[in-house]
């Protein structure tokens, strides 16, 4: 078992809110933190427009593709986030789950995108400085 945290985040396509949230999280924090992201019905790719919106923060996330949520990603993972989207992970004792309610960019352009992109950054700083905060010398 590593050392580090672990976090997965889960909606039910895994092509906007929570392929957002890992790539913030794998940005901000590094590789002090394990990401995951998953979805229980798992589109055929990554929502255009969230893309856009994280290109447009010099986050690449073209090569992502959306996953399917398994028992193993949850039992794996410290914390499990889901997105308000309605989807939920089986449930494991000594997990901490939460659920960050975020407008869904489905059919949305860049514009509609930046501001859920910019709140899921907020969120993603606020998990930070709680599971995996920078050591100071």
């Amino acid at each position: 078992m590593s050392d580090k945290p672990s976090v997965l985040f889960v909606c039910v396509h895994n092509a906007g809110r929570s392929q957002m949230a890992a790539a913030w999280l794998t940005h901000l924090a590094g590789d002090r933190v394990e990401v995951r992201s998953a979805g229980s019905n798992p589109g055929t790719a990554v929502n255009p427009a969230a893309v856009g919106a994280m290109a447009e923060v010099g986050i690449d996330i073209s090569a992502e593709t959306p996953k399917i949520l398994t028992v193993d990603a949850v039992k794996e993972s410290d914390v499990c986030i889901t997105m308000g989207c309605g989807d939920t992970c089986p449930v494991f004792p000594g997990k901490r789950y939460l659920d960050w309610t975020l407008e869904d960019p489905a059919g949305q352009g860049v514009e509609a995108v930046r501001p859920i992109r910019d709140e899921i950054k907020t969120l993603v700083e606020g998990l930070i400085a709680e599971i995996a905060p920078e050591k100071t010398a």
